[in-house]
């Protein structure tokens, strides 16, 4: 397979293999779609309004490095060595934009915005890991996927808090551009103490009448 990544340095011995450490890319974005689809359910089940958009802020930043990565590293990859990769990764893109709009709504913690958030977020993920998962393990071997792996973990720290519907899609484009709307996400995300992170999301409070 060959998806533009420089070549593995040498390590002085032809007969020792090579095992990067990380994850594989294919396991990495199915434990994300995963937590995303938590994350959709206590955005759901939240009542208390403050809860709620600390959630949807959440939400909004974890699915934009989500798909960011994906752009920049799942769907080229899937390009180059699977067949009918630019049809498969046609198809994934088609399932990134209803989600942008959802998201760049601007009042995201709404009422009506979890069903379809829910709605666009499940059609993404079954697109993802029914069509285009299985034919990258496929074709790819375990250290290519590693390596995948660890630049999409890469791109997620440097990508964009927010949607940004203009931004171009397809390398080498997105992997200028998207690291760059990064720094200025994170720095509105600072100035307004927007949280970004789940692991940040405070405790939901008790309901002490109940």
């Amino acid at each position: 397979m060959s998806v533009g990544l420089p070549p593995i340095p040498e390590l002085g011995d032809d007969h020792l293999p090579h095992d990067p450490g990380g994850p594989r890319l294919t396991t990495l974005l199915v434990e994300e779609h995963r937590r995303i689809e938590q994350l959709c359910g206590q955005f759901d089940a939240a009542a208390d309004p403050d809860r709620r958009r600390q959630i949807a802020d959440v939400l909004v930043a974890v699915v934009s490095r989500h798909l960011s990565a994906e752009e920049q590293y799942l769907y080229p990859a899937v390009r180059a060595a699977v067949p009918d990769g630019g049809a498969l990764a046609e198809r994934g893109i088609a399932t990134d934009r209803p989600l942008r709009d959802v998201l760049s709504s601007s009042d995201v913690a709404a009422a009506a915005t979890p069903a379809r958030i829910a709605s666009a977020w499940r059609r993404h993920r079954t697109v993802v890991e029914q069509e285009l998962l299985p034919g990258l393990r496929a074709a790819a071997t375990d250290e290519e996927l590693v390596r995948l792996g660890n630049r999409a973990e890469t791109a997620e720290e440097a990508a964009p808090t927010r949607p940004h519907p203009d931004a171009p899609l397809r390398p080498p484009w997105n992997r200028m551009v998207d690291p760059a709307l990064g720094v200025l996400d994170k720095t509105r995300d600072l100035l307004s103490g927007r949280t970004t992170y789940p692991e940040d999301l405070t405790a939901e409070p008790v309901d002490r009448d109940g």
